[in-house]
């Protein structure tokens, strides 16, 4: 081992590294950027028997900063051993788990044990930013300082990348599954970790963990997904919610969260269609059973309309249905028009509208008996499986901020309304409307330095999909007066104002290639 200070620290970082060369240098770079003292928290590289320049990179890490640590370890192939490996070489109050691609805000570290001390947490989860990945959304829509999984969407957010207090770790033998298999092993962990847990925190107000998707994709944990061992490793999990949760509606929900992400989504528009055809017939065939074997019918009964429609055709085997369904998700987007939009002062003043889309026209339903049903592509659906009536009056339109650059994305406080619009041969659409009006000095926290992106995310019966507006807020620092940039009006100005300045071949030539190019 190389490098190590002297007091205990207030956190520990656990870093499981395997031939990540430059790619964690944003991690590096973020952790000495850290506003907690160097002296309060120390970094635990563990290298999985690197083969390329890692080792030496991180001892060369450990000799210039003391607060950094470094352990070679035999080649393992997962990040299990290492994560564990790690933790029995922390001295931190807290642990801390990071990958070596990824990195953590500037102040990640200060306010997330701040949070966890402050409120006795075992657990503490900080808002996620992701770059080229998916991060859970719900949950961090607000800060939840008694957090379980019965009252807010925990289940959502089963990696590992996370604040535990070690003695927690330490008191339910919390550690990562080394033996077979190895998929699924951040759920495992965390899972038991939710259920044992007396107290767990969200703090959604600071964006501190950056998740990202290496261009090669060459993350830790991302290998070829054998659907024999995967599927294996879900039912571990499913096993252990049983350990701990009664038959019922919790246990149905919690069900649901893997019955959702990890089995019925891979059915689903192109991420079924790009598949292998003989992976994706393995992958539906370890679903089927499951559905069969572990599932009673309140499972698939809970969830959207779209999603039920799926595990339907997955449980009935019905693979070429299965694949007419998914081109037509594939070809599924929001649409959404800005009706108002104006700065009053600092004041954003906004009403959009928005909608769901399939080749270029609304996603429509037809009435029923008083019913709502989906016009699908598909022949032999049950009408009540089509039935969206109560999802379309719960889908609802969010407007969100997202800052270029960093990725953060903060939900702007709104007020939403829907509305059935007719359609051609008897059908209807529904459209959402929402209606802002935010202080922009105020969002984030007040930590709005930068240029934020606008845009809608259309939420309805089982589909979620984003759609960016034309619309930018720039502000100079943190809580200055912003300014809005309407691109659909700036671009004719900017091509205007070319056309005036500047000799009249010119201007054609300068105003002639596509927006943006």
């Amino acid at each position: 081992m190389n490098g190590g200070t002297s007091s205990s620290p207030k956190v520990s970082v656990v870093v499981p590294a395997y031939n990540c060369g430059s790619h964690m240098e944003k991690l590096v770079d973020s952790l000495l950027r850290q506003s907690m003292p160097a002296a309060q928290f120390e970094a635990v590289f563990v290298d999985d028997g690197s083969t390329d320049d890692t080792p030496a990179r991180l001892d060369a890490l450990a000799a210039a900063h003391p607060h950094f640590r470094v352990v070679h370890i035999e080649n393992s192939g997962w990040p299990s051993r290492p994560r564990n490996v790690g933790v029995a070489h922390s001295r931190g109050e807290y642990v801390m788990f990071v990958d070596d691609d990824d990195w953590l805000g500037d102040e990640a570290l200060e306010r997330m044990y701040d949070c966890a001390v402050t409120h006795g947490a075992d657990v503490l989860i900080g808002r996620m930013a992701g770059h080229g990945r998916g991060v859970p959304r719900e949950l961090f829509r607000r800060n939840r300082f008694d957090a379980t999984l019965a009252n807010s969407p925990l289940i959502d957010s089963l990696t590992c990348h996370k604040m535990f207090r070690r003695a927690f770790l330490d008191e339910h033998d919390l550690r990562f599954p080394e033996e077979w298999p190895r998929r699924l092993e951040d759920h495992r962990m965390v899972v038991r970790a939710y259920l044992l847990s007396k107290k767990t925190c969200v703090l959604s107000d600071y964006t501190c963990y950056h998740h990202t998707r290496r261009d090669n994709g060459g993350n830790v944990t991302a290998r070829l997904l054998d659907p024999t061992e995967y599927y294996a490793a879900l039912r571990e999990s499913l096993d252990i919610v049983d350990a701990h949760v009664e038959p019922g509606p919790l246990r149905d929900r919690l069900y649901r969260r893997w019955l959702r992400h990890q089995m019925l989504d891979r059915l689903r528009g192109r991420r079924m269609l790009d598949a292998p055809p003989e992976w994706i017939e393995q992958v539906a065939a370890e679903i089927r059973d499951i559905l069969r074997e572990r599932f009673g019918p309140g499972v698939a009964a809970g969830l959207p309309p779209t999603y039920r429609v799926v595990a339907h055709f997955a449980e009935g085997g019905r693979m070429a249905d299965l694949r007419r369904f998914a081109g037509w998700e594939a070809a599924t987007t929001a649409a959404a028009r800005v009706e108002r939009c104006a700065l009053d002062g600092a004041t954003l003043n906004l009403t959009v509208a928005g909608w769901l889309e399939s080749d270029g026209r609304p996603v429509a339903v037809r009435r029923s008996d008083d019913r709502d049903l989906l016009v699908l592509p598909v022949e032999d659906v049950p009408p009540d499986l089509r039935d969206v009536t109560a999802a379309l009056d719960r889908g609802r339109l969010d407007v969100v901020a997202r800052r270029q650059g960093s990725n953060d994305e903060v939900f702007l406080p709104a007020d939403t309304t829907s509305e059935r619009v007719a359609g051609p041969h008897g059908t209807s659409h529904a459209v959402y409307r929402a209606a802002v009006a935010v202080d922009f000095r105020t969002v984030n926290g007040g930590r709005t330095a930068g240029t934020w992106r606008l845009k809608v995310r259309v939420n309805s019966a089982g589909w979620v999909r984003d759609v960016p507006l034309p619309l930018l807020v720039r502000c100079a620092a943190d809580g200055a007066p912003p300014r809005l940039l309407d691109e659909n009006a700036f671009f004719p100005r900017l091509r205007r104002a070319v056309r005036q300045r500047v000799p009249v071949g010119l201007a054609a030539f300068l105003t002639s290639g596509r927006r943006g190019g």
